[in-house]
């Protein structure tokens, strides 16, 4: 969409508010069948009008603040490009919604958050869109530096900052604040002149990209303040609206925190992509393929992705290309799953990969906020999964199961997935028994060792089977050991199992089905 109708549109109709003529923008667009685009759904919705207002005169108190005049007040005529307009008679000082926060008074990560907050929670989860907290955007920035052998003090970029997801710009605060600081006492019209080369971003969210572009520019206020007057310029537009899957050049780093969900794939972008899927086709998957194609050599890719990359089955083929191409460098658990990551209930981790081959691996957890080392390990390689500890106390064990020759499979055990998605079932699922149902065992139902029968799933405990075939795909007619797929930090036990016996197996009428939350181990 890059130089697209919603480009065009945006930079129409210089009469509106940027709430109504990026409105426009978003009735104008078509849905798009192609993976990198995730349209907005519908119109904006009150609450987004008002973090939009509110933008504007955040903006207009920055400019203040920077001791600027009222000439670069309006910032879509301050930030080159921007397009759309402020009219002022519109626009209210108080304009954050009730419930949020005072959009006057915060900063630019939570100018951008309230941006995500306002989107109804369905269309985050169906677009995959999610903010990045600034703890988690400093330890991107953090780790991507350190792997490409920079310094610990702020210094000047040393090549090109791409985000290809960059929604309202978090990811790119930290390396724009860095380089502004580390060219303070350069002339600032060159500084500012220089930027669209060192920072940039992409997102396919119109809305979002207005916002970042806010944000960010509102980062070089005072390196305008210290330009003369007359050297003095719109201010750089970083962030571009666009498909975060083209090409968009290279980069000497890349960050990102990728949109995820399964998307349906045309025949070329399944032909483009089939180095890294694996099954269906996540987006997040391809963003990282994506950024991988964007690196320089020696380049640094930094990204938040969900932990099951490092050992999940349908991660296969991207470990592969991973290592072919940039083998991980370190990697950070994030513990905390409260919600920033709408719609991703697993685990999330920071992973950082470098094209300089290097022999170890440093893995590091975020504990209350603190960065803190766990172990280094050898370097993973392949595309088999990554033994990775999560804590110093697991290190050992991680070490020596990593030498360990066998598997489930070379000792005589078949692993599957239990069939029912139940969502995808839901008419079927009953809570009394009945002809041609069959019992269901759900992840409830493994608790200590044993199968019982959690109540809390007795309304959906029975499975009509429609046909032969439904039956022959869906029933487990033998003995197996169950294991749970839902584990989480918090649970004291990463594996917890029960052994589905012959004799517990006859009690229950001689068939099963197994939901998807359960791993079959025969």
């Amino acid at each position: 969409m890059e130089g697209g109708p919603a480009r065009d549109a945006m930079n129409a109709s210089p009469a509106l508010a940027p709430a109504a003529q990026l409105a426009r923008v978003l009735g104008a667009r078509g849905s798009r069948a192609t993976v990198g685009e995730a349209d907005p759904a519908g119109p904006l919705s009150s609450a987004t009008r008002a973090v939009l207002a509110g933008a504007a005169s955040w903006w207009r108190r920055r400019v203040a603040a920077a001791g600027l005049d009222a000439t670069w007040a309006d910032p879509t005529t301050a930030i080159g490009g921007l397009g759309g307009s402020v009219d002022a008679d519109q626009e209210q000082e108080t304009t954050a919604p009730s419930s949020g926060p005072d959009l006057l008074t915060v900063d630019g990560w939570t100018l951008g958050q309230a941006y995500t907050a306002s989107l109804a929670p369905g269309a985050r989860a169906r677009h995959g869109r999610h903010y990045t907290p600034a703890t988690l955007a400093e330890v991107v920035w953090a780790r991507a530096r350190t792997a490409s052998g920079a310094p610990k003090s702020a210094r000047a970029l040393p090549g090109r900052v791409l985000d290809p997801s960059c929604g309202a710009g978090a990811l790119l605060l930290p390396p724009l604040r860095e380089h502004l600081q580390a060219t303070r006492a350069q002339e600032g019209a060159f500084v500012l002149a220089g930027l669209p080369r060192l920072v940039s971003g992409v997102d396919a969210d119109p809305v979002a990209a207005w916002i970042a572009n806010v944000v960010l520019a509102a980062e070089m206020l005072p390196t305008l303040q210290r330009t003369p007057p007359k050297a003095r310029r719109p201010l750089p537009r970083l962030v571009e609206v666009g498909d975060g899957l083209a090409d968009h050049g290279s980069a000497h780093t890349v960050l990102m925190n990728p949109p995820y969900g399964r998307v349906r794939l045309t025949a070329e972008d399944r032909a483009r992509f089939a180095h890294v899927l694996w099954g269906h086709a996540n987006l997040y998957a391809m963003f990282v393929a994506a950024g991988l194609s964007a690196l320089e050599d020696g380049g640094v890719l930094s990204a938040l992705v969900p932990t099951s990359l490092t050992a999940g089955r349908y991660s296969t083929n991207l470990r592969g290309a991973l290592a072919r191409e940039a083998a991980l460098r370190d990697v950070v658990f994030v513990a905390d799953r409260s919600g920033s990551f709408a719609g991703v209930l697993q685990e999330t981790c920071v992973a950082t990969f470098s094209g300089r081959r290097h022999q170890h691996s440093t893995v590091a957890a975020v504990e209350d906020g603190e960065t803190v080392e766990v172990a280094r390990v050898p370097a993973p390689r392949g595309d088999g999964p990554w033994l990775l500890p999560r804590g110093a106390d697991d290190a050992a064990v991680a070490a020596a199961a990593a030498t360990m020759p066998n598997t489930l499979r070379s000792s005589g055990w078949r692993v599957s997935t239990g069939p029912l998605v139940w969502n995808r079932r839901s008419a079927d699922l009953h809570p009394r028994a009945g002809g041609q149902r069959l019992r269901v065992v759900w992840a409830a139902d493994i608790d200590g060792g044993r199968l019982h029968r959690d109540k809390a799933r007795d309304h959906t405990r029975w499975l009509r089977m429609r046909d032969a075939h439904d039956r022959a795909v869906n029933a487990l007619t033998g003995p197996a050991v169950l294991v749970q797929r839902t584990t989480a930090p918090e649970q004291a036990r990463r594996l917890v199992a029960a052994d589905l016996s012959p004799d517990l197996l006859e009690q229950w009428g001689g068939s099963v089905v197994v939901e998807n939350h359960v791993n079959v181990l025969r």
